[in-house]
Formats: structure tokens, C-alpha cells, sequence
């Protein structure tokens, strides 16, 4: 219901608006007012909604928890002894009746008879607390209103006081995002912290073998556990590379074909064609790998594999006549077809956006088409071409789900590309889907691959920051 009040907010926020801007113009009548009405007007706005949005935003985020304690507080003695399981089960069953809905499970006496009486009291909490917060929010606008009123004369600095409120609103805006950048940070390197205090570091970064199946309670017979990350990120970077195979030649000649040879229709058929790809989903990709692009691999292969058998390289034909539909190839070339408008939008752009001086004087000179983009536009563009490719890199390092129909789930150390492998956001995955025990190193290891793949991640941020300061300093 406090959501409700938004409709009003927003009309409230219209009248102050209209109404500071009257009341400026009326006393500023034969007298030069530092600022103008519309700025006095938005000043009236902000002191009018601000504090009633605090209002409504501190409801929402504190309302759940008090209604909570007061429903507990005031239940009867058999449901306060419950254990806080069944307890919770109870209540969320009689917010369920009191909102005229079925409960859930069914109740033995005396619980039974307790619902509706439940669900009557917890309905009347929370419109309480609803009506209170829409009451304080009405309050608090209308003081808010009073209170900017009357300030407004023609003397104030309404403009200084709301370039103010708008330099707050941008200080707090890159501080939310700091402060998330932070405690991403944090909780990756407390949880690390807390799997590298169980599983020595060097064995997790040089170890072979990615086995993290552990025993949860001492009473369990299980493994050990070989937390050898060093194939998972064999199998990441080989699927990487394969992919940046595809998509960097691919979508880089694209772009210039776009940029510097296409016409106007046809850039403009193309290249909006081009960039549905990059709204295709990313499991439609992997449908297409498991159904299509793995099959035929596995054909092309397997074929391969019958005409070599018999012969000198018999063994080759013996490997290949077992590859499957599952492998690091099919993987890669389906996410370089995925990562093609990430590169060829961005380069497109940005060799468009190189001065078309550049471009004349290498004319002038005698140069060739091909010569002027092999040696001014694409030295000129390749600050912004290097992060169109990292761009790229990101993205295909951080794909889970082509990597998971595609490739397959066996950690294996191999360069191999017919072989499956695995990566580190699908072990991520794989370790926290289901119940997870966060005091066991099987779990918390998700956390350590998430701060190493976070450190090369930002590895290849500094090097493509350096190769576009260092080519930046030639040509700006």
C-alpha cells in the first residue's frame, strides 16, 4: 500500500513545483531575484518529495522485520513454543488466511482454530504499519512543503541549493557503486580466506586434479577432496581463446568492411541484422551448440577418423572415431558467434569516430583504401579496438551456460580441443546450486575460484588500460 501513495507523491511534487515558482514570481514582483522561478520551483519540489520518499523507502526496508517481532510478540503461548521452523510455517500460513488465501499445510488442533484468529491479527499489523508509514510520509511532505515555502523570497540561492541537492544525488549515486564494488571484494576475500585457512594455496593454484566432493559430517564416509584448480582455468582460457578466434578476425573485418566500404543501405541492413545477435539468449546459443554445431562436429570428426584407420595414423583415426558431441571446440566457435556484435559494434564505432582528417591526408598522400586503414585508421582506433576485445574476453570468460551444454562438466587438464572441459563460473555454479554447508571446503572453494577469476579479470584490465594510454599519448 505504501506504493500506492506514489501517485499522490508524484502530484504533490507538481503542485510544489507550480506552486514555489507562483510564489517567486509574486515576491520577486519589482525586485531582481538571484535565481528564477522554475529554480525556486524545483527547490519546492525536492523539499516536498525527498523526505517523504526517505519515509516511504525506510517503511519498506524496516516494515518486514517489525511486523515480524510484533506478530511474534503478541502470539499465543502455544505457538510461541513451536520450534522456529514450524513457528515461521504458522505465520506465513495465517498472513496466508488473513489475505483470504488457503494455508498451506494443514494443522493439527489447537492450531487450527488458532489460524483465522492469526491471520485477523497479522492482517491488522501490517495495515497498521502501512497506514502509519503513508501518515508519516504525508507528514513529512507537507513539512517539507511549509518549510520551503517559506524560504522562498527573491534573495535565496535556490539555483546554488539545487545544483547541491544534485551534486548529493551523483556523490551518492558513484558512492552506492563504490561501496558495491567494495563489498563484492570483501565477501569474495573473507570467504577465501576462510577456504585457504583448509586447502593450501599452491595446491590450489598449481594442483592437477579439481575432485571437491569432501565428507560434510565426520560420521561420512568421502573423499578428501583435490581442490587443483589449475584444469578449470585451463579449460576457461582454451575456450576463451578459441572463441576470441572466431569472434575477433570476424567481427574486427566486419566493422571495417561497415566503416570504410559498405554503402549506406547496406550498412544499414547489415549491421542492425548483426547486432541481434547480441540479443539472442545465451541458452538459445547453447541449444544450438548441443542440438547442431556439436552433432555436426561430431560427424565431420568421426569421419575423419574412419578414413584414417587402417593407415599410418591409425591411432589418430582410433581418437577421433571417439569424439563426441561434447567438447572445448563446439564450445568456443558457438560463443565466438555470440561475441561477434560485441566486437564489431564497438569497432565499427569507434573507427568511425576517428577524424575524418586523418583519413584525408592519407588520401592526399597517394595511400590506398586499404592502405589507409592498415596504417592510420586501425593504429588510430586501436585504444578503442583493445577494449572492444577485452570487452569480448570478459564476456566469454564469465559464460556458464554454452560452456555447460557445450563443453561438458570433467575438470581435465588438456589443450585438446575435442576434449570436454569445464570451466570456473560452471563449477561456481555447480558448487552453489542445492542445500550448501558454508563451513565445508566443497562450498567455500566456489569463493576462492571467484577471487582468482576476479584478479585475472582484473589483470586484463590494467594491460588493455596500458595499451590504450600508450597509444592514446600518439594520436589525441
Amino acid at each position: 500500500m505504501t506504493w500506492l501513495f506514489l501517485p499522490i507523491l508524484i502530484a504533490a511534487a507538481v503542485v510544489a513545483y507550480l506552486g514555489g515558482r507562483r510564489l517567486a514570481r509574486r515576491r520577486g514582483e519589482g525586485q531582481r531575484p538571484h535565481s528564477r522561478p522554475g529554480q525556486h520551483g524545483a527547490y519546492a519540489l525536492i523539499w516536498t518529495v525527498v523526505p517523504a520518499m526517505v519515509i516511504l523507502i525506510a517503511a519498506n526496508v524496516f516494515s518486514a522485520p517489525i511486523e515480524q517481532q510484533l506478530t511474534a510478540s503478541g502470539a499465543p503461548e502455544a505457538v510461541q513454543q513451536l520450534e522456529p521452523f514450524r513457528r515461521e510455517a504458522f505465520f506465513a500460513d495465517a498472513r496466508s488466511v488473513g489475505a483470504g488465501r488457503p494455508a498451506v499445510q494443514i494443522w493439527p488442533a489447537p492450531y487450527a482454530e488458532l489460524l483465522p484468529v492469526e491471520g485477523r491479527r497479522v492482517s491488522r499489523i501490517a495495515l497498521m504499519l502501512e497506514l502509519g508509514a503513508v501518515a508519516a510520509a504525508v507528514v513529512a511532505a507537507l513539512l517539507g512543503a511549509l518549510f520551503v515555502f517559506s524560504q522562498i523570497r527573491p534573495g535565496m540561492r535556490a539555483r546554488n541549493r539545487v545544483e547541491g541537492w544534485i551534486i548529493g544525488l551523483l556523490f551518492v549515486c558513484s558512492a552506492v557503486a563504490i561501496l558495491t564494488t567494495v563489498g563484492i571484494i570483501a565477501s569474495l576475500v573473507y570467504d577465501s580466506i576462510r577456504f585457504f585457512s583448509s586447502v593450501p594455496i599452491t595446491e590450489f593454484l598449481f594442483g592437477t586434479q579439481w575432485s571437491p566432493q569432501t565428507a560434510i559430517r565426520a560420521d561420512q564416509v568421502g573423499s578428501t577432496g583435490a581442490f587443483g584448480a589449475l584444469p578449470l582455468f585451463a579449460g576457461t582460457f582454451l575456450i576463451m581463446l578459441i572463441a576470441m578466434f572466431v569472434a575477433a578476425p570476424v567481427g574486427l573485418f566486419s566493422a571495417i568492411y561497415l566503416s570504410e566500404y559498405a554503402g549506406p543501405t547496406f550498412r544499414a541492413v547489415v549491421k542492425p541484422v548483426l547486432e541481434i545477435l547480441a540479443g539472442v539468449p545465451t541458452v538459445v546459443y547453447g541449444f544450438f551448440a548441443a542440438l547442431t554445431v556439436g552433432p555436426a562436429f561430431r560427424v565431420f570428426f568421426n569421419e575423419i577418423g574412419a578414413f584414417l584407420v587402417g593407415g599410418p595414423l591409425d591411432g589418430l583415426g582410433q581418437y577421433l572415431m571417439l569424439v563426441q558431441n561434447q567438447m572445448a571446440l563446439v564450445a568456443g566457435m558457438v560463443m565466438g558467434i555470440m561475441l561477434i556484435p560485441f566486437v564489431s559494434s564497438l569497432s565499427d564505432d569507434i573507427i568511425n569516430a576517428v577524424p575524418q582528417s586523418l583519413r584525408d591526408g592519407s588520401y592526399a598522400m597517394g595511400a590506398t583504401k586499404s592502405e589507409t586503414v592498415k596504417r592510420v585508421l586501425l593504429p588510430a582506433a586501436l585504444p578503442g579496438v583493445a577494449g572492444a576485445m577485452l570487452l569480448a574476453m570478459s564476456r566469454a570468460i564469465g559464460e556458464t551456460m554454452i560452456v555447460t551444454m557445450a563443453a561438458g562438466l570433467a575438470a581435465r587438464l588438456t589443450l585438446n580441443p575435442l576434449d570436454t572441459v569445464t570451466t570456473v563460473t560452471v563449477q561456481i555454479v555447480t558448487l552453489l546450486t542445492g542445500d550448501q554447508e558454508f563451513n565445508s571446503p566443497k562450498t567455500l572453494s566456489a569463493f576462492g575460484l571467484g577471487l582468482t577469476l576476479f584478479l585475472v579479470t582484473l589483470a586484463l584490465n590494467i594491460v588493455a588500460q596500458r595499451i590504450v594510454q600508450t597509444y592514446r599519448q600518439q594520436y589525441d
